[in-house]
């Protein structure tokens, strides 16, 4: 029997640690694809000087503390709400739901979004939107907050992968593009050591 139990102890964190090795490269590959993205001509949103420069982005250390199982409560009968961009124009969304969960023992909730104009798009028909300020806003990153990608799911839990917050195309180029500025609702308290961080060599203000 001790045996036995050895053997489960065993499997179970080799079961474990693989879990945590493949978020760990899942979000390196996040990273290097962002890198691959903005060295690109044709996708960056860089320009002139900021582009001839770029080699990578800086990242806050990988922390899988970040990697978060939150509640996720969809919105029901969600009405077209209007957010407000940086070049002082709006663009339509839906509150597609809430994630809640906790940081250093305290809750907290987000609003989750889903684009009107790019749901009409096949490829981004399942893509969700989460844009959040935290505490680290105009220290450690772009002071306007940062975003997360999500996927629409199915069942009451998401997944919140802070290592994968990125920065908006309008914090490196506010010129060119018109981005979603972050409702107030979505402010944590608390400073999100996870993701791309600021770097203003790469910033055109």
């Amino acid at each position: 029997m001790k045996k036995l139990n050895l053997l489960l102890l065993l499997f179970s964190q080799f079961v474990f640690s693989q879990s945590v090795e493949e978020h760990a490269v899942e979000i390196l590959k996040f990273q290097a694809e962002l890198n691959r993205e903005y060295r690109d001509v044709r996708e960056t949103p860089l320009r002139g000087v900021n582009f001839k420069n770029f080699k990578e982005h800086p990242f806050f250390a990988v922390d899988l503390n970040y990697r978060i199982a939150a509640k996720f409560k969809r919105t029901e009968n969600a009405l077209p709400l209007e957010i407000s961009t940086s070049s002082g124009h709006t663009k339509p969304y839906i509150e597609f739901g809430t994630a809640t969960f906790a940081v250093d023992g305290k809750n907290f909730t987000l609003k989750i979004y889903q684009s009107v104009h790019l749901v009409q798009k096949p490829e981004y028909k399942n893509h969700l939107f989460l844009p959040f300020h935290d505490a680290t806003n105009g220290k450690e990153t772009y002071g306007g907050g940062r975003y997360l990608d999500l996927e629409i799911l199915s069942g009451d839990t998401v997944i919140l992968d802070f290592n994968k917050a990125y920065q908006p195309y309008c914090a490196y180029n506010a010129y060119d593009y018109s981005c979603p500025i972050v409702p107030a609702e979505n402010t944590l308290p608390v400073a999100v050591k996870a993701g791309v961080r600021y770097e203003d060599v790469y910033f055109i203000h």
